[in-house]
Parts: C-alpha cells; structure tokens; sequence
C-alpha cells in the first residue's frame, strides 16, 4: 500500500514492474517499469526530502532499491504531481539480498 491507504502496490516481478491499483475506483493507476525483479514483499512509504511521498522495493537478487514517487490528494505534495508513478532513484546497496525495507518515522 501506499502512504495514502488508497493506492494498492503489488510487484508483477515477471515483467520487472509494479502495478499501482486505486482502491477507490477499482481501476489500474499505473504499471511502473523497474529493475529486475521487483520484491513481492510490502515495500515502505516516506517523503523524500526532494521527491515527496515515494513507496520504496528492493529487487530479488539484485543490490538495488527502486523509489517510485506515489501520488497524493494532500495540497502539500501538489508540486511533485508531475513525478507520480515514476521510479525516481536507484539506489545501489552492498549487498544483493534485500529480505525488508522498513521505515522508522520517529528516529
């Protein structure tokens, strides 16, 4: 899910992208292409400093994290409309296996 609880993520990791399904119109928002192999797993949703709400994978055997800015009906993420359902940044880790990715808001 993405921060919102409105749009539901799920990795179609055979075709290396993540499917955003609106839960309020029951419709297909947007199919996102990313690395190799998206997780299946929950992801996790932050605000990026510069790209704002983004929902965040990492990628079966590959040492990389995907960040796909979510969209928001908040007036305060109106100015990152443009990058909605884009992959933003890669980022590239030291390792290959990525089991979760966990955020912790109060830290």
């Amino acid at each position: 899910w993405d921060a919102s609880g409105r749009y539901f993520m799920v990795a179609a990791n055979a075709s290396n992208k993540v499917a955003a399904v609106d839960t309020k119109t029951g419709k297909l928002a947007a199919l996102v292409e990313t690395a190799k192999i998206p997780h299946p797993g929950r992801g996790a949703n932050f605000v990026h400093p510069e790209f704002g709400p983004v929902w965040s994978t990492g990628h079966l055997g590959d040492a990389v994290v995907s960040l796909i800015s979510t969209a928001s009906d908040d007036p305060k993420f109106a100015k990152y409309k443009a990058n909605n359902w884009q992959v933003l940044q890669q980022l590239q880790l030291r390792r290959r296996r990525i089991r979760l990715i966990n955020t912790h808001p109060p830290s």
